[in-house]
């Protein structure tokens, strides 16, 4: 038995307490819980497993575990995943119990702080996107991508059209919900490391739904949001623009771009790389758009006291309640990944956020230099945030180039094929470790 006594104060009774509820229900033991079990069927002997060991051994065996992992020293790799600095508040305030075991908030009287963290998330997201509103977080980066696109979809148009410029990842999850749809997903050809404006105006027709734009796209190229969000409405769609929240501080929002939804991988919001989870998608809309938003959004309003509370709104959207006519099938709390993004937003501020939305694309600036005179040219002549494409002879020359690196610890650029390989710096990296990294591809590619 899991007693009060041995989990702390994670389990809310304690042993004594246990006992009198079942006294309450008219038994002795938790034995008499499971009398209508024939004991045919009841498991007496102990389960086939090692028997445990002291905190001490166990800590030491996972430690040597954990050295199988390869922590690299110097990263420059992103394609969706980036290495941010998280102050050291953020892990403090996201550690305490209260949060790390809180559950779903249906019970709002008993819920208040979870709640009011979830709509401090909101407003936070719809000052960095310039929406209207946001829902409490989703999945990850591609699902609220996914779930974007059948926001837009109806009887009508039911066709989603997806920039080739954006990331392969994302695109593969749309198929996938497509698929559960029946709709279709057309991939819109890519021009130059951007969006083909000319294909995309071909394209549009009665039948497009929305157009989904990452922005800066999968390259790291600035896409020209505003002329496209043009293109679209003037087709009767709707475009989504998925984004890089740390991007959002020094470029135009999907609100000013004109977007319909916004979207995107909160992950760079003082979540680390955690071996790829957990993440947190965000979602926000326009206002004509908000009633399907999908998941949890959280409202403010008054007691009976007249004191300032916090509610869940428009519940009705979740297949909790709406089942088989549900649009969404979103349900998981987001919570604690949410309150994580705005400890970090709070923490950084707006001055510091754009901060390091300048030194993320100041430093790839300089590493996009060093790597060109090292030998690796660029394959873009285009405006980029913090990510840039670079051409090496051929595929030996990138694995050789990789090999090199790693031999230093150091991560360097994603293969995309056809010797070019995608490169990523943040506020992470320093000058030293770009130059060291540059006379090293500077070395590999003399041989």
């Amino acid at each position: 038995m899991l007693g009060g006594e041995a989990m702390g104060t994670y389990i809310p009774n304690t042993g004594k307490e246990q006992q009198e509820m079942l006294e309450a229900c008219g038994m002795r033991s938790l034995d008499d819980l499971y009398s209508g079990i024939p004991d045919d069927l009841k498991r007496r002997e102990p389960l086939d497993i090692p028997e445990g060991k002291p905190e001490a051994d166990v800590v030491r065996e996972m430690q040597r575990m954990a050295r199988k992992n390869r922590v690299y020293e110097t990263v420059f790799r992103g394609a969706g995943a980036y290495r941010h600095y998280i102050p050291a508040i953020v892990g403090e305030v996201t550690g305490k119990e209260e949060f790390r075991t809180a559950y779903t908030p249906y019970q709002a009287e008993i819920s208040q702080g979870v709640l009011q963290s979830i709509f401090e998330y909101q407003t936070d997201i719809c000052e960095l996107t310039g929406m209207a509103a946001s829902n409490a977080g989703v999945y990850d980066g591609a699902t609220a991508a996914a779930e974007a696109c059948e926001m837009c979809r109806d009887r009508k148009r039911s066709r989603v059209l997806v920039s080739g410029t954006v990331d392969p990842k994302i695109l593969s999850v749309v198929r996938t919900y497509a698929f559960g749809r029946d709709a279709d997903v057309v991939c819109v050809p890519e021009k130059d490391g951007t969006t083909d404006m000319e294909a995309l105006s071909g394209m549009l027709d009665a039948e497009t739904a929305c157009v989904l734009l990452q922005q800066p796209n999968y390259f790291g190229c600035a896409e020209d949001a505003e002329q496209i969000a043009e293109m679209v409405h003037a087709g009767g769609a709707k475009l989504i623009m998925s984004c890089n929240p740390i991007a959002l501080a020094v470029m135009k929002t999907p609100g000013e771009c004109g977007a319909d939804i916004a979207v995107g991988e909160g992950q760079p919001l003082g979540l680390p790389l955690n071996f790829g989870g957990p993440y947190l998608g965000f979602m926000a809309a326009d206002e004509k758009m908000v009633r399907k938003l999908p998941g949890r959004i959280v409202g403010e309003t008054t007691d009976l006291n007249g004191e300032r509370c916090f509610v869940l709104t428009m519940q009705a959207r979740e297949q909790h309640i709406r089942r088989e006519k549900a649009s969404s099938n979103i349900c998981s709390n987001e919570a604690l990944c949410a309150l994580t993004a705005t400890v970090y937003l709070a923490a950084m501020g707006t001055e510091g956020l754009r901060k390091t939305a300048q030194m993320c694309h100041d430093k790839a600036a300089y590493l996009r230099g060093a790597l060109e005179k090292a030998g690796l040219k660029p394959v873009y002549d285009r405006p980029f945030f913090h990510e840039f494409v670079v051409q090496a002879e051929d595929e030996e020359q990138v694995h050789a180039v990789l090999n090199a690196l790693d031999a230093e610890n150091i991560l360097g650029g994603l293969p995309l094929g056809g010797g070019r390989m995608l490169w990523c710096a943040t506020e992470m990296n320093t000058r030293e470790e770009m130059d060291r990294t540059a006379d090293i591809v500077r070395e590999v590619l003399k041989r």
